[in-house]
């Protein structure tokens, strides 16, 4: 792994920043430390990763709100007869964490095209936040820190979800260099108020700017960039579906660093690079050249992201 020190700005113009999804998710298990290790081998400026909070508080990794079996296999109860064995489909905050210690995280379980890419990994388990920061505080890269909620999350619950995380965060002194990521646009809000040191980042997706829409806290779905501004976000990150020149240039104006998700042909990193991006999330962290990360370098202002 590297030293260097990468600070969670990016420079609106400037040198693109690479994010490994969920680690690498395409080359090694998702959300695991060996993915993240991995990861930063290959240069990533940031690791992007998921958490969920356990029944008794801890911050565990996990990208979906229940273990899925596309990634997750059951192994043995956390002790004899536990009644909720197995725990592969239990909502992560249904389950202790001497409960998730047991589920391997090491083998892709669907058979998909990342099943065909990962080098698997068995007995690798599910890790904490915690352990991800230890990992990874030496090598100066950045977290993007996702929070899995969703608009039927009580707000007390968004609330103590928010502050678990940003603890951790702040006891393993990463959160000059981590920035929260959310959907259920709660999440921004409540950093926003309560843990304004850390970078806001809006996502958005096809579905959640539908008009009506519950996952924007309540802001109008028309214009994402004029919402995430409106919410104290720091940076707009659309998936790739969605993003066009035209809503870069508006992000930009509105002095918005974009990063992208999740883009996993050359092809398309070189687009968005064209389009102006200032982050590109990939699944393949191997597949992005170090020289077309480089674009020409612009009068710009720096922003937490």
């Amino acid at each position: 792994m590297t030293g260097r020190s990468v600070p969670p700005v990016t420079t609106i113009g400037g040198t693109v920043e690479l994010h490994g999804h969920r680690g690498a998710r395409g080359l090694r298990p998702e959300n695991t430390l060996p993915g993240f290790a991995h990861a930063v081998e290959l240069g990533v400026d940031v690791i992007e990763l998921d958490v969920g909070l356990s029944a008794d508080g801890a911050v565990v990794l996990g990208h979906d709100q229940a273990l899925s079996p596309a990634n997750l296999a059951d192994t043995v109860p956390a002790w004899p007869d536990d009644p909720a064995f197995p725990y592969v489909g239990t909502p992560i905050r249904e389950l202790t964490l001497a409960q998730l210690k047991t589920v391997d995280a090491g083998v892709r379980q669907r058979d998909d095209a990342f099943a065909r890419t990962q080098r698997p990994l068995p007995g690798t388990p599910i890790p904490t936040l915690a352990e991800a920061c230890a990992l990874l505080a030496p090598t100066g890269v950045g977290l993007a820190v996702e929070l899995k909620t969703d608009p039927d999350w009580p707000d007390e619950e968004v609330a103590l979800f928010t502050a678990a995380v940003a603890a951790v965060l702040a006891a393993a002194g990463m959160t000059d260099r981590s920035r929260l990521l959310a959907f259920d646009w709660r999440v921004l809000s409540e950093a926003r108020r309560n843990h304004p040191a850390l970078g806001r980042t809006a996502l958005v997706e096809r579905k959640t700017l539908v008009p009506g829409t519950r996952w924007l806290a309540g802001l109008p779905s028309g214009d994402p960039v004029a919402a995430a501004r409106a919410i104290g976000a720091t940076a707009l990150s659309p998936e790739h579906a969605i993003t066009t020149p035209g809503l870069v240039d508006d992000a930009h104006a509105a002095g918005l660093p974009v990063v992208v998700w999740t883009v996993n042909e050359p092809e398309d990193m070189s687009r968005f690079i064209k389009y102006g991006v200032d982050a590109i999330v990939t699944d393949y962290p191997d597949l992005m050249p170090a020289a077309a990360r480089n674009r020409r370098p612009e009068p710009s202002r720096e922003r937490v992201i």
